[in-house]
């Protein structure tokens, strides 16, 4: 899994990037967040 820190994430569409120290964005779908109940990520939280 992809460490960093989310720099956007929809909560309408349902996906977002993961901005990675000294490596490219990655992309996260709502269904791979490793959580119970609604499934979503805040700007700048660290992953």
């Amino acid at each position: 899994m992809a460490e960093g820190t989310v720099k956007w994430f929809s909560n309408e569409k349902g996906y977002g990037f993961i901005e990675r120290e000294g490596g490219e964005d990655v992309f996260v779908h709502h269904s791979k967040i490793a959580m119970e109940g609604y499934r979503s990520l805040t700007e700048g939280q660290r992953v």
